[in-house]
C-alpha cells in the first residue's frame, strides 16, 4: 500500500504495517517512550503510519521525539509528560486519550533494581512496584474495558526472561515481571472473546538505559528495535513472545532445569551482571 503525505512524498507500507492499522486502528498509546524499548515501539508504530500518544516523565525529550516522528513519518503524535508511579499520572494519561480512537496500548514504562534486596532502598523498591505493576494494572483495566466495549484492541505488556523464576540479586524486579506475565496470560483469556489481543513480551537482556539505572553490566544484549518489531509481529498471533535469538537461547538453556535449578542458574547470571556491586 502506498499513500501520499502532505509534502507529496510517497510512503509505502508493508503488509504487516497494514495489519497493525487495520486490526488496532489509527491511534496507539506507548508509555516509557523516551528511551529504550518504549522509544523503539514508538518508532516502529510511527513507521507503520499509526498515530501516537507517547508518555514518559521527561517532557522536553518527549516533545522532541513527537515532533521528530511527525516530521519523518507524517503521523500525529501527542506527548503527555506523566509520572506513572503516581495515581494522578495514570489518570492524566487516560484523560488525554479519552476522545481519540485508540486501539493499542504498549505498556513499556518500567525500571529495575539490582543487588541484595534487604540492603536496598525500600522506597525505590516500592516505587518500582508502583510503576511496573500498579500502573500496568490501572492502564490494562481502563484500556481493556475500553477495547472490549469497542470489540477491537490490543495490549503489549512487558514481561521479561526473569519473570519465570525467582532471581537472586534482582528479587523484587523479577517479582514485578512475574506479575506482568501472569496478568497478561489471564487477560488474554478474558479479553480474547471480546476481540482484544493481549501479549506478554519477555525479552532477555536489552541494550538500553535500563541497565544503567539498575546498575547492571550486560555483555550480551539485544537491541530495543528487535524487541519492538518481534513483539508487534507476535501480537494477535501468540500469548507470550521471547523476542530475538538471545532470548530464545536463554529460554532453551533454562527450559530443562527444575524451578530451583533455574533460580540457582539466574543467581550465577546476576552475580556476573552485578559483579561491581557484590
Amino acid at each position: 500500500m502506498t499513500i501520499m503525505q502532505s509534502d507529496s512524498t510517497k510512503v509505502s507500507y508493508s503488509r504487516e504495517d497494514q495489519r497493525l492499522r487495520g486490526r488496532y486502528g489509527p491511534w496507539a498509546v506507548v508509555t516509557g517512550a523516551t528511551d529504550g524499548i518504549g522509544r523503539a515501539f514508538a518508532e516502529r508504530l510511527a513507521a507503520a503510519g499509526v498515530n501516537l500518544v507517547i508518555a514518559a516523565r521527561r517532557g522536553e525529550q518527549l516533545q522532541s521525539l513527537g515532533a521528530d516522528l511527525e516530521r519523518r513519518h507524517g503521523i500525529q503524535a501527542r506527548a503527555v509528560a506523566v509520572d506513572l508511579g503516581r495515581p494522578d499520572g495514570v489518570l492524566l494519561l487516560l484523560a488525554e486519550t479519552g476522545e481519540l480512537d485508540v486501539g493499542l496500548l504498549v505498556a513499556a514504562a518500567g525500571f529495575g533494581t539490582s543487588g541484595s534486596f534487604i540492603e536496598s532502598d525500600v522506597n525505590a523498591e516500592l516505587d518500582m512496584i508502583d510503576v511496573n505493576c500498579r500502573a500496568v494494572a490501572a492502564l490494562s483495566h481502563a484500556f481493556g474495558k475500553r477495547f472490549a466495549q469497542q470489540r477491537r484492541g490490543g495490549m503489549v505488556l512487558m514481561s521479561s526472561l526473569v519473570a519465570f523464576q525467582g532471581v537472586p540479586r534482582a528479587a523484587n524486579y523479577a517479582a514485578t515481571k512475574a506479575y506482568v506475565q501472569s496478568l497478561a496470560e489471564g487477560l488474554r483469556a478474558e479479553l480474547g472473546p471480546h476481540g482484544v489481543d493481549v501479549l506478554a513480551s519477555a525479552p532477555g537482556p536489552v541494550r538500553s538505559g535500563f541497565a544503567a539505572r539498575a546498575a547492571m553490566t550486560m555483555s550480551f544484549a539485544q537491541t530495543p528495535a528487535e524487541v519492538a518489531s518481534a513483539s508487534l509481529a507476535a501480537l494477535g498471533r501468540r500469548g507470550t513472545v521471547r523476542p530475538g535469538l538471545l532470548a530464545k537461547l536463554l529460554e532453551w538453556s533454562l527450559a530443562l532445569l527444575p524451578r530451583w535449578g533455574r533460580v540457582r542458574m539466574m543467581a550465577i547470571v546476576m552475580g556476573g551482571m552485578t559483579k561491581g556491586r557484590a
